[in-house]
């Protein structure tokens, strides 16, 4: 899987993140990430006006509860292709 490193534009501090799955629902990509600590994170792309890729974390419980059922499909999805 692929790692990704977000900086705090504030304070410049590193995040390092592994990459679990990523998918795309109505035209907007979801990323599943953990970091060293095993914690998921579900992270929405955001393009700004200038073309800009940000991250943030999905806060909506309804978007995010969805989203959960759609990466662990993926996820078994995945996992029944290893056998």
């Amino acid at each position: 899987m692929d790692r990704i490193v977000f900086v705090d534009p504030e304070t410049n501090e590193e995040f390092e993140f592994q990459v679990e799955e990523e998918t795309e629902v109505n035209g907007t990509k979801y990323l599943m990430v953990s970091d060293a600590d095993d914690s998921a994170f579900i992270l929405k792309e955001i393009r700004t006006e200038d073309e800009e890729v940000l991250y943030e974390e999905v806060e909506d419980d309804v978007e995010f509860n969805a989203l959960v059922k759609v990466f662990a499909e993926l996820l078994d999805e995945e996992t029944s292709l290893d056998y």
